[in-house]
C-alpha cells in the first residue's frame, strides 16, 4: 500500500519534475499567467526516493504550488500509463533513468490549465502530450518549458493520447525505419498480445503488409488467435506448433517475411529467426530487430546462419532514436497513429484506474493479479 506524505517546500526541489499539484483542491480559475509570480496549484505525486521494487518505494507524496514562468504551461493531468520501462526505471535497471528522489511515469496527457506571459503556441484547455516523453507523468499537475508539449486534438480518447507515445510509435518505427517494405511484403514478430505486437499487427494492415505472428502456448490459446485475427493478424501460431521441420508449409499464400521483431528472447527469438532463414534461396537473408527482452533469456543465433543465411540481427531503442533530434518528425508521426485510432485502425485493450486506487493498478502491472491489460491511471 502507498504510503502518504507531506512534503514541505524546501524538499521540492530534490524533485528532478518537482512541478507539481493537488487533483483535488478546489476549483481553480483558467487563465493565462500575467507575471513570472503566477503559481501553479498545489499538487500529489507517485515518488520514489530509492531504486527498489516498485510495490514497496513508491509513496504518494503532496507537494506545495510553485511557480509558472513565463515560458512555461502548467498543465492538469488526465492519463499516464503504467508501462515496463516505467518499472524497470523505479527498480534502477533500465539504462536512461532519473536519479532518485523521482516522480513515476514516463508518458501521458493533460490538459493546459495555464500558461506564462510569454507563451504564444498553446492556450488554457489545449490538450497536449510531452513529446519527446520526460520524466515524472505520475503526478496531477506538471509544469515545464512550453517547448516540451506537443497539442494533441482532444476528440482523441484520452487513454489512446496517454499511450500513443511509446507503444505505437515504437511499433509505426520499426516498420517504416529497418528494412524497406511495401504492400504484399510480409513480416514475422513473436509477442504478438504486447501492445507494440498488437499495433504492428494493425499499422502492417493498413499499408497491406502480410503478418505472422508467433504467441506462448497458454489457457484459451483459441480466443487469444481469434482476437489477433480481428485485429487484422494473417497466421497466429503458438510456439509449439512452430516445432516442425518446415515452417513455410504452415504459411499457404503468404510471402517469405523478410522482417522480424523480437521482445521475447530465447526460444520464441529462435522460432522468428527461423522464419526468415527458411526461406533463404528465394531472397537476400531476413533481418530481426530486437526491441525487448521479456523472457530474459539470450538471443541464440549460429554462424552458419549468419555465413550462408546472410541474416542481420538488430536492436531497436525508442529513446535513442529520440534523442537525435528527432522531436519534430516523432510529433507527426503521433499525429498520423492518432488520426488512426480517430478512424478506428489502431486500437489496443486497455484499463483506466483511478489515482487513488494506484497501488492496486500498480499490482496488475506488476503482474501479481494474473494477466492484466495496460494500466493507465486516470487523474
Amino acid at each position: 500500500m502507498l504510503r502518504q506524505l507531506v512534503m514541505h517546500a524546501p524538499r521540492l526541489f530534490n524533485y528532478p519534475s518537482r512541478r507539481l499539484a493537488h487533483g483535488g483542491c478546489s476549483q481553480i480559475l483558467i487563465t493565462r499567467a500575467l507575471s513570472s509570480a503566477a503559481m501553479s496549484p498545489p499538487s500529489k505525486a507517485i515518488v520514489y526516493d530509492v531504486h527498489g521494487p516498485p510495490d514497496t518505494v513508491t509513496k504518494l507524496v503532496e507537494v506545495p504550488a510553485v511557480e509558472v514562468k513565463e515560458k512555461e504551461v502548467c498543465v492538469k493531468m488526465l492519463a499516464a500509463p503504467i508501462n515496463p520501462s516505467d518499472i524497470n526505471r523505479i527498480q534502477g535497471v533500465y539504462p536512461v533513468r532519473p536519479n532518485p528522489p523521482a516522480v513515476g511515469g514516463y508518458e501521458g496527457v493533460g490538459e493546459v490549465l495555464s500558461v506564462g506571459s510569454s507563451v504564444t503556441s498553446l492556450s488554457p484547455g489545449d490538450w497536449v502530450i510531452p513529446s519527446p516523453p520526460s520524466f515524472g507523468t505520475w503526478q496531477t499537475y506538471i509544469v515545464k518549458n512550453e517547448n516540451v508539449w506537443h497539442k494533441v486534438e482532444k476528440g482523441v480518447p484520452m487513454e489512446y493520447a496517454a499511450t500513443i507515445t511509446v507503444n505505437p510509435l515504437t511499433a509505426l518505427l520499426m516498420l517504416e525505419h529497418c528494412v524497406p517494405l511495401n504492400s504484399g511484403d510480409a513480416i514475422v514478430q513473436n509477442g504478438a498480445t504486447s501492445m507494440v505486437g498488437q499495433c504492428v499487427i494493425q499499422l502492417a494492415k493498413s499499408r497491406g503488409i502480410h503478418s505472422i505472428n508467433i504467441i506462448r502456448d497458454r489457457p484459451g490459446v483459441n480466443e487469444v488467435k481469434e482476437m489477433l485475427k480481428n485485429l487484422g493478424a494473417d497466421e497466429v501460431f503458438t510456439e509449439s506448433e512452430l516445432e516442425v521441420k518446415n515452417v513455410k508449409s504452415l504459411l499457404g499464400g503468404i510471402p517469405e517475411p523478410a522482417l522480424g521483431f523480437n521482445c521475447v528472447g530465447g526460444n520464441a527469438a529462435s522460432l522468428v529467426l527461423k522464419f526468415l532463414s527458411e526461406f533463404i534461396l528465394s531472397r537476400q537473408g531476413g533481418t530481426m530487430v530486437t526491441y525487448g527482452g521479456m523472457s530474459k533469456k539470450p538471443v541464440t543465433v549460429s554462424t552458419s546462419s549468419f555465413i550462408f543465411k546472410d541474416l542481420s540481427l538488430r536492436g531497436f531503442w525508442l529513446q535513442k532514436w529520440l534523442s537525435t533530434d528527432k522531436a519534430e518528425e516523432s510529433r507527426g508521426m503521433i499525429d498520423r497513429l492518432l488520426n488512426l485510432v480517430q478512424e478506428g485502425k489502431l486500437k489496443y485493450k486497455m484499463e483506466l484506474a483511478p489515482f487513488d486506487d494506484f497501488s492496486t493498478a500498480l499490482d496488475k502491472a506488476l503482474g501479481k493479479l494474473g494477466s492484466q491489460p495496460k494500466q493507465v491511471i486516470k487523474f
